[in-house]
């Protein structure tokens, strides 16, 4: 279920723990909801980022130009893809 911001509850709270401590989970959660409407090319770039904002915006910047490339770095190009979305963000709400 996506949020009014565009992203969903899940993809929420991983962004949420993995940019705490920069104090800017919010406008995290702004820019990957601005770069695609997928949770699967969110989750990606959010993964990729792995919690640091240089990463996040050369991750957005892939999403833009490639998103299959920007999967495959995420390792979610594959046939099991769900499986690995549901291992790092748990379970859909």
């Amino acid at each position: 279920m996506a949020s009014t911001a565009g992203v969903t509850a899940r993809l929420r709270r991983r962004i949420e723990r993995d940019f705490a401590l920069q104090g800017n989970a919010e406008e995290v959660e702004w820019i990957v909801s601005q770069a695609r409407d997928s949770e699967r090319i969110q989750a990606a770039i959010v993964l990729l980022a792995a919690g640091d904002l240089e990463r996040l915006l050369d991750a957005v910047d892939l999403a833009l130009i490639d998103s299959r490339d920007l999967l495959v770095a995420a390792e979610l190009a594959h046939e099991g893809w769900a499986l690995r979305l549901d291992a790092c963000l748990g379970p859909t709400d």
